[in-house]
């Protein structure tokens, strides 16, 4: 970002009234694809937080009586090979799923910061180094780097958190060593180091929040993305195991029957497929936002 003096003709134009721009005159009732997206998130996060208030059957409850019955009044989404509410287990999947996400998310970007930071302000040495770092780990793919330590170090949530943040880790790494480079090198960091400022002050009043405001858009994007690699995984079997209700093992649990019980697969999966494509339409508006406001 740098600063530079208007011209006289743009400050001309700068005095007479602009008219409000089209994301500004529009009122949330004329964003429904907003709107939706936002309900969308808010059911997922109550089902996560209180899964009771949504569905009321026990998701480990095994009925082998009920064994592959179609969708219902009484099962909406029908059951699986034991029996077990579908519905009721996507609901209550929703918070094993999504803390994966968070937990994976926050990993993923603090690992990201760190080297992030340490490359953009160690100098040139400490650069090459995260340089050095990031390529390596963009050597492995994503997936594959993320079964390689959960091979290592066994299947559980934890492990799955863990192998997801440090598979997305160095996408995020490039974006803040950029950020970074690109603050620290802007006119108004020059112009705060004339005025005398401390390098601790420039660093924590100007550099760093000059770096995070434009990454918070990867907090809604980085969620949406570790639940589709969770689910990956769990789909692989990788994941969280059985019975736990977590949509990538209903996945995982629902393929070997997808030709005569197809709801096993298809709620998990268009549930996962709403729930990343709403945090992605709000992760735009809000980066739509954020490149508005910067821009005035």
């Amino acid at each position: 970002m740098t600063l530079l003096a208007p011209a006289p003709e743009a400050a001309l134009a700068t005095d007479s009234p602009r008219p409000p721009s089209r994301a500004v005159r529009r009122g949330p009732l004329r964003r429904p694809g907003l709107l939706l997206a936002g309900g969308v998130v808010s059911l997922v996060v109550l089902a996560a937080l209180a899964p009771g208030l949504l569905a009321h059957q026990d998701p480990l409850e095994i009925d082998l009586a009920s064994s592959f019955d179609a969708p219902s009044l009484q099962h909406p989404f029908g059951t699986d090979q034991s029996g077990r509410d579908v519905y009721s287990r996507v609901v209550h999947g929703a918070g094993q799923s999504l803390s994966i996400g968070l937990g994976a998310t926050a990993i993923g970007l603090l690992g990201a910061f760190v080297l992030g930071l340490t490359g953009g302000l160690g100098g040139r040495f400490a650069d090459a180094a995260v340089t050095r770092v990031i390529e390596v780990l963009y050597a492995f793919p994503g997936i594959l780097l993320a079964l390689i330590l959960i091979a290592v170090y066994g299947n559980s949530a934890l492990t799955q958190m863990v192998a997801v943040g440090v598979a997305s880790m160095p996408g995020y790494a490039r974006m803040v060593r950029g950020q970074v480079l690109s603050v620290k090198g802007s006119l108004y960091v020059e112009a705060a180091r004339s005025l005398g400022h401390s390098p601790l002050r420039i660093l924590l009043r100007t550099i760093l929040p000059n770096t995070f405001r434009p990454l918070t858009v990867l907090i809604t994007l980085g969620i949406g993305q570790a639940i589709v690699w969770a689910a990956a995984l769990g789909f692989l079997g990788m994941g969280v195991q059985p019975p736990t209700a977590e949509w990538g093992a209903m996945l995982n649990a629902g393929r070997n029957y997808i030709q005569q019980a197809w709801w096993m697969d298809f709620f998990p999966g268009i549930t996962i497929v709403l729930f990343t494509l709403s945090l992605t339409v709000i992760g735009r508006h809000l980066q739509r936002a954020t490149d508005s406001g910067a821009a005035r």
